[in-house]
């Protein structure tokens, strides 16, 4: 009995050293990866990067709200009535709006016209 609790001390301190070193090595890595890293990002030309910047901030700005509006639409999902009154609500509002705009070929042709004036606005 005595040479099982032996042993099993014996192998735990192996385990804590093992532990220990792995734990060392891990922050000597991790301190080279950084160090890396700050190198590579001193050698950029950060002038340039505004542009890249301005987009990479907008384009995470669209996916977080994307996510955030996922998760809205999934819990109003999870109401037994709200969904159908929403999709109601929706056939309703376009409903309404083709009636007030696409009865006439006059409407119509306003509808086009406007169209036509943002792409104008927008693509140039």
């Amino acid at each position: 009995m005595s040479d099982l609790s032996t042993e099993a001390k014996e192998a735990a301190e192996t385990v804590g050293h093992a532990a220990e070193e792995a734990g060392a090595d891990f922050n000597q890595r991790f301190a080279e990866v950084i160090g890396k890293v700050n190198e590579s990002l001193d050698k950029l030309d950060w002038s340039q990067i505004g542009k890249v910047g301005k987009a990479a901030g907008i384009l995470l700005a669209v996916i977080v709200a994307q996510i955030l509006i996922k998760g809205v639409l999934d819990t109003i999902n999870l109401l037994p009535i709200v969904p159908g009154l929403l999709e109601l609500l929706g056939l309703v509002v376009v409903g309404t709006w083709s009636w007030d705009n696409l009865t006439t070929s006059e409407k119509r042709n306003a509808v086009v016209d406007r169209l036509q004036g943002v792409r104008k606005e927008y693509l140039g």
